[in-house]
């Protein structure tokens, strides 16, 4: 890992925020490291940052530092060598009727509909399903690195919305949610699919799907898309499907 006094992380600085409330382990007091002033985070710059385990969520780059706990891993998918499973292909031929669309960054009211119907079913009593669209506006809308925001559509029926920032050898997942009336369809893995067969078409060899925590359900997804790299020591290491380095 880089040592962040080093170029190109010196024009930066690094700060602690107080601990908080962990959203993943319910036990567990969490603490990040952000970088600032964002003004000085260029694409460069960003891409490196998330090499070394940062990750966006609206104009703030942060990663985890906790005091008493290294559970969250960074991962990535080594997408040239990916190979879709039986599930991976069935659920790719279910949903070959979306049709996505690529545009920048914008707020749309039928987003920020989906997004609650989203937040109500999936994270009920986190407090983003009462976001008010400010909120929803700070956290997916502000960046200031190459973002686009993708809408799968069937007919003019939105089903999925997906955030991803661009790298220089990568694009990062920042951020999907969807029509959670459709479980069956797999929504969410599907999302990831689309993403992996993208960064195919741009030559670019990773997708970053953030932190992958092994005691958290919420997160056991992350390593189905085999080969899977893991952020462990400073350094990335192919990891197997319960994330245990190989």
């Amino acid at each position: 890992m880089s040592d962040l006094n080093d170029w190109p992380f010196a024009s930066l600085q690094f700060y602690s925020t107080a601990p908080y409330q962990c959203s993943y382990l319910n036990e567990k007091l969490a603490r990040s490291q952000v970088a600032t002033p964002n003004s000085a985070i260029s694409a460069d710059i960003y891409s490196d940052l998330v090499k070394n385990g940062f990750r966006r969520s609206g104009a703030f780059t942060y990663r985890p530092i906790c005091d008493s706990c290294n559970e969250c891993i960074p991962i990535r998918i080594r997408v040239k060598e990916f190979k879709k499973n039986r599930t991976h292909r069935r659920t790719m031929m279910k949903n070959r009727d979306l049709i996505p669309t690529i545009v920048d960054l914008h707020y749309s009211t039928e987003h920020y509909e989906l997004y609650l119907k989203y937040q109500s079913a999936r994270h009920a009593g986190g407090g983003m399903d009462q976001d008010s669209r400010e909120q929803y506006r700070h956290f997916l809308l502000q960046s200031n690195v190459k973002t686009q925001l993708i809408e799968f559509k069937k007919g003019d029926k939105l089903a999925i919305v997906s955030i991803v920032d661009s790298l220089s050898e990568g694009l990062s997942s920042v951020y999907t949610f969807f029509d959670p009336s459709e479980p069956t369809l797999s929504l969410g893995t599907y999302s990831i699919l689309w993403q992996i067969e993208y960064c195919i078409r741009l030559g670019i060899p990773y997708l970053y799907l953030g932190y992958w925590i092994k005691n958290s359900k919420k997160m056991s997804y992350k390593t189905g898309f085999a080969p899977v790299e893991g952020l462990i020591s400073g350094r990335w290491v192919q990891l197997d499907g319960r994330g245990s380095p190989v």
